[in-house]
């Protein structure tokens, strides 16, 4: 049977999801953004893909967050994509954030990882062909590269909008002693940083304590979030123990002996204030990163449907008390 043509519903932009302005840019980002690290690779079945990136465009989620290596294996996942986009996306790219990086390891030999211009250059152009596109909507260097010149680089992401490839470029993980410089060089070259990538959540808190997140905010620099959920640790998959189907049990990433007794402590009493909250310890999570206006939008992962339907909930109760965030701090700090 041929599956019917996909249809977005036409009230997608009136269900409740709110959109951030992305520094002092015209982008407008969703507050919840789908990340295709996992879950959209040739080991996930395309029609599971399709339903979920229909779902989340139905639901207002105009933002797809892809990666070179996304998959598993490496590609796959923006080929998936690509072929979302040509069967069921394709009348409504102007409506869509598509983003992509190059950075980490992608193919053998010593120019296919880091960010050399010949790396960055090339790996977008087989991005592009992956998803069918002619240009992405911003594009990320995806780490900071220690032995490339960063002139290298950042020249590199220039020429990349200059060329068409890109609207707007990001940067991924750069330490805090890196950025101002990187924020400088792009804005003299009137390519503006449109956004900061990095890892934020209750547990881990580098962007505030570097003053990542004070310095994207002065710059006019968006900030998205990844791992707000710090890979599902804050859910209610581990607060019993590690179950044989979750990521800890089956991952390179998430490795078992991170979840301390002292971890699961936390987690679990994290949990409770969640509770008298009346929300689940995942959506409690992502109302927190995005509780000001500091964070643009938070990056999701998404097993099923149900998941994603269950983390848009975190839109409408961003707001804590005073006693809440207290609380919070003193868990995740202790």
């Amino acid at each position: 049977m041929i599956p019917p043509v996909y249809s977005p519903d036409s009230t997608r932009y009136e269900n409740g999801m709110s959109y951030r302005r992305c520094g002092r840019s015209g982008i407008l980002l969703p507050e919840i953004s789908i990340g295709l690290w996992h879950n959209f690779g040739d080991v996930d079945t395309l029609s599971e893909s399709m339903k979920k990136a229909h779902f989340a465009f139905d639901a207002g989620i105009t933002h797809f967050d892809l990666a070179n290596n996304y998959g598993p294996s490496f590609g796959s996942a923006e080929e998936t994509f690509g072929i979302i986009m040509e069967k069921s996306f394709k009348p409504y790219r102007d409506e869509l954030i598509i983003s992509t990086k190059a950075g980490h390891d992608m193919w053998p030999g010593p120019y296919g990882t880091w960010c050399s211009r010949k790396n960055l250059m090339a790996s977008l152009d087989q991005s592009l062909r992956r998803m069918k596109l002619d240009y992405v909507d911003i594009f990320y260097s995806h780490r900071y590269d220690p032995v490339t010149p960063i002139e290298e680089t950042l020249q590199a992401l220039v020429d990349i909008v200059r060329q068409g490839k890109a609207l707007y470029v990001g940067i991924s993980k750069y330490p805090r002693e890196v950025t101002e410089y990187a924020y400088q060089y792009l804005a003299e070259r009137d390519v503006p940083c449109l956004i900061y990538q990095g890892r934020y959540n209750i547990l881990n808190r580098e962007p505030e304590e570097t003053g990542i997140l004070a310095e994207a905010k002065e710059r006019g620099v968006g900030f998205i979030a990844f791992s707000p959920l710090a890979q599902g640790l804050l859910t209610n998959r581990y607060l019993s123990g590690i179950p044989a189907d979750s990521r800890m049990a089956r991952s390179i990433f998430l490795k078992k002996e991170v979840l301390t007794s002292e971890l699961l402590a936390k987690i679990r009493a994290l949990n409770d204030i969640a509770a008298q909250r009346g929300q689940s310890l995942a959506e409690m999570a992502l109302s927190w990163v995005l509780k000001d206006e500091m964070v643009t939008s938070v990056l999701i992962g998404a097993s099923t449907t149900e998941q994603i339907a269950q983390n848009l909930r975190a839109v409408g109760h961003k707001t804590f008390s005073d006693s809440e965030l207290a609380a919070i701090d003193e868990i995740s700090k202790s």
